[in-house]
Parts: structure tokens; sequence; C-alpha cells
């Protein structure tokens, strides 16, 4: 079998054992991409099954929807609590390392919100859900660089395809166990044990790297860096309305599209499908055209979709608009990763944290914003108001001159 040295040694054989050594490389370079692929699976299938069983926890500890509401922030505050450590953490003790802890963490912590007897318990148990949240996020993107590299070319998008596929592995799972009967413990359970098993097959293929680059340490303020900062605000707009979609797409379709019953669904279904599938193909796109055309399609896609869901509500047409945002969002934050991973002076995982830690602000914002436009004026006046957020990503990238 070959070794890691084996990959990135200068001495190869010839002659002709040369053809059986490129066979054996390009095997155990799709191994180790399908081992990170897992641990991105793992991930998300966590992050699902959680979402899954909110309305039977809420129901079981006898929550109000504002309790509920005021509980949940636990999350984002504990995933907002750890981005400052996360990209340090992982540049002084390896991504390997840290993402075999936080993921298996992330699955205990899983398991532990399905113990909450009270109110108290689940927004504890939310607040390290969202730490190793986190710390898992970071560390497994920084993998995610370290594979593409391997590579060289784009194959970032496939591993947050793998994360969607999984968001709907975890709901098919959890309706599954609902009509099982299981408790909302032995579901958590299940899938943690999963998610160990998905580790335990895949954790010897992580990359073993150690960062290289030498910054200078300066005392005082120091400037951020410029690159950083644009891609942060794309990724703040992409995520605003990726949030947008996951809280409001419901609402929009019953309060503004009007459409009976369950139908309601299809606005989160058509846009999860598009951002999922769009991941997949994602990166032939960008290897064909390059990153800077991909993302500036991809902004005015998003715009495109919101004004059309806007001046056209209707079943048909909303259904098509949300598939085009859904498109539109699918490649932007993977391929942001991607560009920050890689620059040239600061650690791939304080780079990564970086970028997140504004983009995240938009996943947070931006639901809240949509309510507070809407009661201002209408639902259908604050859809339109990000739906500037495309243009604006359009025209951000074209001011990124290191984005080929």
């Amino acid at each position: 079998m070959l070794t890691d040295l084996d990959l990135i040694g200068s001495s190869q054989p010839k002659g002709k054992y040369k053809k059986i050594y490129k066979d054996a490389k390009a095997s155990y370079l799709f191994r180790i991409r399908g081992a990170v692929s897992m641990f991105y699976f793992a991930m998300g299938l966590c992050f699902a099954t959680w979402a899954s069983r909110i309305p039977t926890i809420k129901s079981d500890l006898h929550l109000s929807d504002g309790q509920l509401g005021t509980i949940l922030f636990a999350l984002p505050v504990g995933q907002l609590s750890m981005m400052y450590f996360s990209g340090k953490l992982v540049t002084r003790f390896g991504s390997h390392r840290i993402l075999l802890f936080s993921i298996l963490m992330y699955a205990i912590s899983l398991t532990n919100l399905g113990l909450a007897q009270n109110a108290w318990q689940l927004a504890l148990g939310l607040y390290f859900f969202g730490v190793f949240s986190n710390l898992t996020n970071i560390s497994v993107n920084t993998q995610g660089v370290y594979t593409e590299g391997l590579f060289k070319r784009t194959i970032m998008s496939s591993f947050h395809g793998m994360w969607s596929m999984a968001g709907f592995t975890g709901a098919l799972v959890g309706l599954g166990m609902l009509a099982l009967g299981l408790s909302t413990y032995s579901h958590f359970l299940i899938v943690a044990f999963i998610a160990f098993l998905l580790i335990a097959f895949n954790f010897k293929f992580l990359i073993k790297a150690k960062e290289t680059i030498k910054t200078e340490k300066k005392k005082g303020f120091r400037k951020p860096d410029t690159t950083l900062v644009l891609l942060g605000i794309i990724g703040f707009c992409s995520m605003a309305s990726e949030g947008i979609m996951f809280d409001w797409s419901g609402v929009f379709f019953k309060d503004i599209v009007k459409v009976p019953g369950a139908l309601v669904i299809l606005g989160y279904t058509s846009f999860m499908i598009m951002m999922a599938s769009g991941r997949f193909f994602g990166d032939k796109l960008i290897n064909k055209f390059g990153r800077k055309t991909v993302m500036q399609i991809s902004g005015i896609m998003i715009s495109s979709g919101f004004f059309t869901a806007v001046i056209f509500p209707y079943l048909i047409p909303s259904m098509i608009a949300f598939m085009v945002i859904g498109l539109g969002v699918s490649t932007i934050v993977p391929t942001l990763y991607s560009i920050a991973g890689k620059h040239p002076t600061i650690p791939t995982g304080e780079a990564l944290t970086a970028v997140s830690s504004v983009s995240f602000l938009g996943f947070l914002m931006g639901p809240p914003m949509i309510g507070y436009i809407a009661e201002a004026s209408s639902l259908r006046y604050s859809f339109a108001f990000i739906g500037i957020f495309g243009v604006f990503i359009a025209f951000m990238v074209s001011r990124i001159k290191t984005i080929n």
C-alpha cells in the first residue's frame, strides 16, 4: 500500500512499473477524496438528524414557539464562541487530529440533545453542539482544501454536495424513525453509531499535513487581509440568501404564493434539490469556465430568482425561481473556502475561520432581516431587497484580482 511519502516524493518508478505506480497513486488519491467526503457526510447527517426531531423535542418539552426560538439561538452562540479558536487549533495541532476529535464530540453532543429533560438542558446541549459544529466545519474544510491540492483541480463543491446529500438522508431517516415510533434518544444514538462507523473506516486516510507558512507577529492592531475581507462579504451575501431559503421559503409559499396545505414544502424542496445538484456538477463548470465567471453568473442567478418570485408569485414561476436561487448559492461558499484555503501568507485553518466567520453572520442576520422588513412593509418587498445581494456578489467578485 502506498504511503503519504510515496504520494509526495520526487522519486518515481520508470519503465514498465510507471503505469502501475500511476494507477496505484490515482487509486489512493481517490480513496483520500472518498474518506474526506464521508466526514462531510457524517457532519451533515448529524445536523440533519437534529433538525428532523425539532418538532418532537418541542412537543416533549412542552415549549412554546417563543421559548423554542430562544433556545435555538444557543446553537449559533456556540458556533460563534468557537470561531476565534478553531483556526488556531487546526494550525497548531493539525486538521486531521482536530477533525477526528471534533466530529466524535459532535456525534456525542447529538446524543446528549436526546437526553434533555427541560429547556436549560436543551440549551446547554445545543451550545456544545454548536461549539463542535464550528470546530468540525473548519477542520473538515481544511482537509477539503488539502485534498483539492492533491488533485490540482477544483473539487470543493462536491464535498459540500456530500453535506447536502446527508441533509436529505437525515430527513428520510428521521421520517423512518418517527414511523417506527423510536424515541429521540434512540434515533440520535443510532445515527451517532453510523457516524462512528464512517469515522472508523476513513480516519486513517485523512491528510496529515503541517502548515509551513511563517507569519509575522505584530503587536497592536493588524490590518485585516483585504482579500479575505472581500471573500467574507461575498460569503455574507450568499449565506444570507441561503438562510432565508431555509427559514422563509415555506412562509413565502404559504402567505404570498398561497399554495394549499402540504404544498408549502415545494419551495424549500425545489431550492434544496438544485443546491445539492449544483454542488455535484459545479466543479466541472468551475474547471471549464473559471471561478470568477461561475461566481458572477451565480450572483446574477440569485438576484434573478428572488426578483422572479417577487414579480410572479405563482406556484410554477416561484418553484422555478427557488430552483434558480438554489443553483446560484450552490457553488459560492465552497469556492470561497477553496480560494481562502490557498492564501499564500495565512495558514489554511485561520484563513477559513476568517471567511466563515463573516459569512456565517449573513446566515444569522439574513432571516431576522427578512422579518423586520416584512413587518415594516411586506414579505415580497423583503425578498426583493435580498435579491440585491446577488448583484452585489457579482460586483464584489470582479473586485478580487486573485480569483481566476
